[in-house]
Formats: C-alpha cells, structure tokens, sequence
C-alpha cells in the first residue's frame, strides 16, 4: 500500500495540529473573534513569518496555520510560488519584496504598511524568504510595530543555507574540513562594514563560509578572498534557486567560479557556499524531495 504525500496534505496536518491543541488546552481564535476584535477598536496582531528557502513542504505546520487564519498577507520576492499557493484566495495578498536593480518597495513602506494594517485591527503576515533572524531586516518592522503598541510574534522558518545543504547534499560541516560555519552578506559599499577577510582567509582550511545575496558580487567577492590570501583552488558552489524543481548548482573553485557563473547564465536568487565541505557534496536523489513521493504504509 502506499500514499501519497504532497502540499495537498497540509490541511490535514493542520486537523491533526489544532486537534492536538484541544487536547492540550491551546485555542485558535476564529475569524469571527478577529473580526470582533477589529470592530472594537483593538489592534490587529501581525506575525513575522518564516517561509523557508522554497519548497512549500518545508513551511512549518504553525506558518501554514497562519496562512490560513490571516486577513492579509505580505510577502518578498524570494517567497516561492509553491508557499504562495498555500495561501487561501479570500486571504489579501500584497507584494513588497525588494531585489537589487529592479522595482523595490523601500523598509520605510514596508514598516508603515504593517502599523496600518495593525491599527485597522487585521491579522497580518508578513511573510519573508527563509528565516526571519537571518538577514531579513526584522528587526527594523518589530521596532516599527512596537512603538505602534500593536502585538508581533516572529515564527522562525528554514534558513538559506540549511535548505541548500540539504538539496544539494553540500554538508555545511564535516569533521573532516569543516567544525564551524560562518553566514553573511557580500557588502561592499561600506568599506567599515566588510566582512574580516583576513580572519576568513586564516579559517578558511576548516570553515565554512556561506554567502548570501551575493551573486551580483561574486566577481568582488573572489577577488577580496584571493587578495586576504585565501587558496584560489579552494572549492566553491554557487546554488541558484535552491529547494525548487529548478535549482541549479555551479560548481568551481575561488579562482574560477565566476566565470563558471556567467558561463552557465545564472541569474539568482543564489546562495554561495566556500570551503572544502563542497568536495563532500552527497549523490543524493533529488527526485525524492519534490512534491511526490511515495512512503510505505507499516
């Protein structure tokens, strides 16, 4: 016997979810408490949601929740279309992502728009790629909300880099190369605020480095490592649209990954992944991940 197990089944999960909380004590407010709440001039309540690095199997139950109970729902560009799809179509939905050379809608707006929402007594989401803890800038909208006097909660999602590792069967740590990862941001406009990259080039025969929103960079990037001394043949992986059916790989080293890059016309969202960790990549089978898979009946 088998069953299948896809997106379609998160419904039921959450049956499962708020069984168990009746079980345990916990409640849900229904729309109609909200809507209760509104009417008599209360504010909303906005969570701060994690969406994870893409595949809509890799939301947690309480994100799905939300989703489902929220009256609007505010969203990034790196929000996968596949969680997009977990939204209910009575759910408002309002686009304010941000991408390097096109069309963005500045955090000012963003943290303004949220206060509105809350002040108007609504249950909102704001809904961001991957985790909101990591290079997210949450921290600028719960300031926001909280000089606002309107309740934030933050439910934490699966980070970038987690998410590729595990797609790209790229190991984050190996006791054999790597006891330590390091996470940033290729910064450069701010000669203050660059990463230490002699401290990076010192680790980096047992670090991992993982580098997000980088792409646009990468030629800087290979050249700040080379210049602190860090071994040109040291690998790298370049992970286009990771935990999607599309996700692409680029494999190279510091020395030639960018070339490699524009070769093969990668475009982003990408995450780069240095250190020796990359000459561990597992064969896993990436058939397995997505959508559908069949799981035996015991």
């Amino acid at each position: 016997m088998t069953m299948r197990f896809n997106t379609l089944m998160m419904p039921l999960m959450l049956k499962v979810s708020r069984l168990g909380a009746a079980l345990f004590g916990q409640q849900h407010d229904t729309p109609a408490d909200r809507s209760t709440a509104g009417r008599a001039g209360q504010p909303g309540e906005v969570f701060i949601v994690g969406a994870g690095p893409g595949d809509a199997e890799l939301l947690t139950l309480k994100a799905y929740r939300l989703l489902q109970e929220a009256d609007v729902v505010l969203f990034d560009w790196l929000v996968d279309q596949s969680v997009l799809d977990c939204i209910p179509r009575h759910v408002a939905r309002e686009f304010v992502g941000k991408r390097c050379g096109k069309h963005s809608v500045p955090q000012e707006m963003i943290c303004q728009r949220l206060v509105e929402l809350g002040l108007e007594g609504k249950r909102v989401v704001r809904l961001k790629g991957g985790d909101p803890a990591i290079f997210a800038r949450t921290s600028e909208e719960t300031d926001a909300l909280h000089q606002a006097g309107i309740p934030f909660a933050i439910v934490p999602g699966i980070t970038a880099a987690s998410g590729a590792s595990a797609y790209t069967g790229i190991p984050l740590t190996d006791r054999r190369f790597a006891q330590s990862v390091r996470f940033m941001t290729a910064q450069f406009k701010d000669p203050a605020k660059e990463a230490d990259w002699q401290a990076i080039a010192q680790s980096s025969a047992r670090e991992t480095t993982v580098v997000y929103m980088g792409l646009k960079r990468l030629a800087l990037l290979s050249q700040r490592l080379t210049q602190a001394g860090v071994d040109a043949n040291l690998p790298v992986a370049v992970i286009e649209n990771a935990c999607c059916n599309h996700q692409q790989v680029i494999v190279g080293s510091v020395g030639d990954i960018y070339q490699r890059v524009v070769d093969a016309a990668i475009e982003g969202p990408a995450l780069t992944v240095i250190g020796h960790v990359v000459s561990a990549r597992q064969p896993i089978t990436a058939n397995l991940l997505h959508h559908t898979y069949e799981q035996r009946a015991i």
